[in-house]
């Protein structure tokens, strides 16, 4: 069992990690350094060697392993990632990097994405430190810099420079998974995460005739660009199920005592109510255009306009995802991936899954375990490089009325200081026998 002062650092971490504005605007704009030694500094207090790793100056990245009792076992990959999507101060209710500790709650941009589980793997590693405690298996700890854009200076980078520091590794977690999702009818079910959607996010181009905004143009790029990217917000994608959305639909039919129908996938989510919120964005492809980018002056048709779309594809579903932008891009636009990333499924029925299942029924036995499918993408994405196949298991115990889900990337992000110390106590319970 981790011990008090364990229970007290993880929300010290949390709130030390918060202060460290480490936002990522894309692009290279980001600083991870200050966040990745503040991590280091505490790994080394735990009597770790941590490696502090860049590809680019400023995006670091930290990796430390910890020598498990048994040589036989393969190791366990547990990363978290330093770095922060923007947030616009004037729209929050607190400074967004202020790691305010107020009425049990901390507050600021990472709460829940994902320095909260920073600070529990720094939290556990420490209290193990000080009771003398090692964990069956290897466990390669790896804080990683960029999730929040392209992750070529992180987990890319990691994978490709030095996989040799994952020696041994066939499994990982790290973020998205174990958290309490309450249905409103008293139930509390508690997602891990056993796959992810690809992604596939999208440079649209329309190219046309420029010319002056009075004229008559049947050859306007903004015309020919408005008109795909509508084709392709207003396209319903089929209904596919992967295993583990379809074990997801099964366990949570059961629950609910209803038929799980996967022959109208639509009509049964209907039947989950508020649950079904958990794997309806995984039950099918999804392309949503995000950005446009056209013309510098409102009477002159430019000769080119650009769109960005957001596209997540399923596994196993990439080569329809393909099939279908060309055809609702038409002859006029071209398309391709700024930034393309394999979709992952994980087994439901391994001895991994069987132990998070235990360590949350554990602490949460009134809470309902089942698998899901991510509809973003993490980290486990690059380390899949190296034949780790990766879950989402950050526990968190929320109260009723607080929307987990909504705040990943939201305003007045936000988490509950019970609910870090019940995914130190889970996490702790946890990595000692996984």
């Amino acid at each position: 069992m981790a011990d008090p002062r364990a229970l007290d650092e993880v929300v010290e971490f949390t709130s030390g990690l918060i202060r460290i504005d480490t936002t990522n605007r894309g692009g290279g704009d980001c600083r991870e350094r200050p966040a990745a030694e503040y991590a280091a500094e505490r790994l080394a207090g735990a009597g770790l060697e941590p490696l502090m790793l860049e590809r680019t100056s400023g995006r670091t990245n930290v990796v430390a392993r910890i020598e498990g009792t048994d040589p036989e076992a393969d190791a366990l990959l547990v990363h978290g990632h330093l770095d922060v999507v923007p947030a616009e101060a004037a729209e929050w209710s607190v400074p967004p990097f202020s790691g305010e500790v107020r009425d049990g709650v901390v507050w600021g941009r990472g709460a829940v994405d994902m320095k909260n589980m920073d600070a529990m793997i720094l939290a556990v590693v420490r209290s193990w430190a000080r009771r003398g405690v090692r964990p069956r298996r290897d466990l390669v700890i790896a804080f990683t810099a960029d999730e929040e854009a392209s992750a070529e200076d992180g987990s890319g980078f990691l994978a490709d420079a030095h996989a040799d520091l994952f020696e041994g590794c066939t499994e990982g977690i790290s973020e998205s998974g174990a958290f309490t999702f309450h249905d409103g009818a008293g139930r509390q079910i508690y997602p891990i995460a056993a796959g992810e959607r690809g992604t596939g996010w999208l440079t649209l181009t329309a190219r046309g005739r420029a010319g002056h905004g009075s004229k008559v143009n049947q050859e306007n790029a903004v015309t020919r660009l408005a008109a795909a990217v509508t084709r392709i917000g207003e396209h319903r994608w089929p209904a596919r199920l992967t295993p583990t959305v379809r074990a997801a639909l099964a366990e949570l039919a059961a629950l609910y005592g209803i038929d799980a129908d996967y022959g109208d996938v639509d009509r049964l989510l209907e039947k989950l109510g508020p649950a079904a919120r958990l794997v309806e964005a995984t039950v099918r492809n999804s392309a949503n255009p995000t950005m446009l980018e056209a013309g510098y002056k409102v009477n002159v048709v430019p000769g080119e306009a650009v769109a960005h779309v957001d596209g997540r594809y399923l596994p196993g579903g990439e080569e329809e995802f393909t099939a279908t932008l060309d055809r609702l891009t038409g002859p006029d636009v071209d398309w391709e991936f700024a930034h393309r990333e394999v979709a992952l499924e994980a087994p439901v029925d391994s001895t991994l899954f069987g132990r998070m299942r235990a360590a949350v029924q554990e602490f949460a036995p009134e809470g309902h375990v089942v698998p899901y499918c991510m509809s973003g993408g993490t980290d486990a994405k690059q380390f899949s490089r190296l034949g780790i196949t990766g879950y989402g298991f950050a526990p968190l115990k929320l109260p009723e009325g607080l929307d987990y889900q909504a705040l990943f990337h939201g305003v007045d992000e936000r988490v509950p200081v019970e609910a870090l110390r019940f995914g130190v106590r889970v996490l702790d319970r946890f990595l000692r026998t996984a």
